[in-house]
């Protein structure tokens, strides 16, 4: 059974490496190309995408992938729906692993916003020195705010040919440690956040660090994903492979 896992998160090597040991599966593991360091294990890569949805199920078909996994990042929906539909055209099981959202807890100065667009009209009226830690796709929606100025941090920097808000670029990768996201809110003066709500541990440094600053954190909500299987861990997505690969046997 070809298995193909749809990459994205921190997760992806873990769970891949896990389930390629699983007897009678060859797994594919299909990143999006977006980073030029992408998550490296051993098994069978493919990077870029597809060609949308018809794409999809053209390679779906043409390679016969027996399940699908989803574990792209929380943001990326328009992959997941796009997967999710073509999967059910060609009648494969498929299954979200979904990493758990940032909750927030006592302390915190949360404002939840829907989009970025939304994030960045808050932003006039609450700080004049912003931290912006949403990686480089979403630059572009804070260009015109002229009297703010920004702190970025990304993994890569935008194509020379895409706008930046005015500010300092860091070019960094996670994990981060509290003491380090406490040093650079310090050292920057910062006086708000825009995050994105990705979950996991890598970067959950700076809420804690915003939380002990009292900073307010404009937190942009998940979009919606597609009504699925789900599950939220690796242990219980190598679970649904081995029922998935015991029950084709009994065929």
């Amino acid at each position: 059974m070809r298995v193909l896992i749809l990459g994205g998160t921190r997760e992806v090597s873990q769970l891949a490496v896990k389930a390629g040991a699983i007897p009678g599966i060859e797994i594919i593991v299909s990143l999006a190309g977006r980073t030029c360091q992408p998550i490296k294990t051993n098994l069978q890569t493919r990077i870029g995408g597809f060609g949308g949805r018809e794409g999809l199920v053209n390679y779906l078909q043409t390679n016969a992938i027996a399940l699908i996994i989803d574990a792209t990042h929380p943001f990326a929906a328009q992959i997941s729906f796009n997967a999710f539909t073509a999967a059910q055209r060609c009648n494969i099981p498929y299954l979200m692993l979904v990493r758990p959202q940032w909750q927030p807890v006592k302390g915190d100065r949360w404002i939840e916003v829907e989009d970025f667009k939304t994030a960045a009209d808050l932003l006039p009226s609450l700080a004049k020195r912003v931290f912006l830690s949403i990686g480089k796709q979403e630059l572009s929606n804070f260009i015109d705010l002229k009297n703010i100025w920004f702190l970025m941090r990304a993994i890569e920097p935008p194509a020379a040919n895409k706008l930046v808000p005015q500010g300092h670029l860091l070019l960094q990768k996670g994990p981060f440690s509290l003491i380090d996201e406490l040093q650079l809110l310090k050292e920057y003066q910062i006086e708000a956040i825009v995050s994105k709500n990705s979950g996991g541990k890598a970067t959950y440094a700076k809420i804690i660090a915003a939380r002990e600053l009292s900073l307010p954190v404009v937190m942009v909500k998940r979009p919606k994903i597609p009504e699925c299987d789900r599950v939220f861990d690796i242990e219980t997505a190598l679970n649904w492979i081995d029922s998935k690969v015991r029950s084709h046997k009994r065929k």
